[in-house]
């Protein structure tokens, strides 16, 4: 079971940009797709983005077309490039390798890999 560690959260300003990076402790080159949950106090777990191997994405749609989801296979490292940030963003978001991928989306099950999350706060 790989240990997924993510950083780059903190508090950020209204409009401003953010990059998450959540680094694997074993290689993610042969992993078919890997994603970004958030979640906020009293809510459900909601998948942000996620990317396959060969490079198809998906993104929620309340974050289409402001963030993006890219991979650096030599890194061990998913990255979540995060843009025209408001206060709806905060949460806390989770690396994630799903065991369960349906038409290139993944489906949260008890046998994924998670990271610990991290905290972003979009505030002024």
């Amino acid at each position: 079971q790989a240990q997924l560690v993510e950083s780059g959260g903190g508090l950020v300003q209204p409009g401003e940009s953010r990059t998450l990076s959540c680094t694997s402790s074993e290689s993610i080159a042969s992993i078919y797709a890997m994603a970004w949950y958030r979640q906020v106090p009293g809510k459900k777990r909601e998948l942000v983005a996620s990317i396959t191997k060969s490079g198809n994405t998906h993104y929620a749609d309340s974050v289409s077309g402001r963030f993006t989801i890219f991979v650096d296979n030599a890194k061990r490292t998913v990255y979540l490039q995060m843009t025209g940030l408001n206060p709806a963003d905060t949460a806390v978001y989770y690396c994630n390798i799903p065991a369960v991928v349906i038409a290139d989306i993944p489906q949260a099950s008890d046998n994924d890999d998670w990271g610990q999350g991290i905290q972003v706060t979009v505030s002024s």
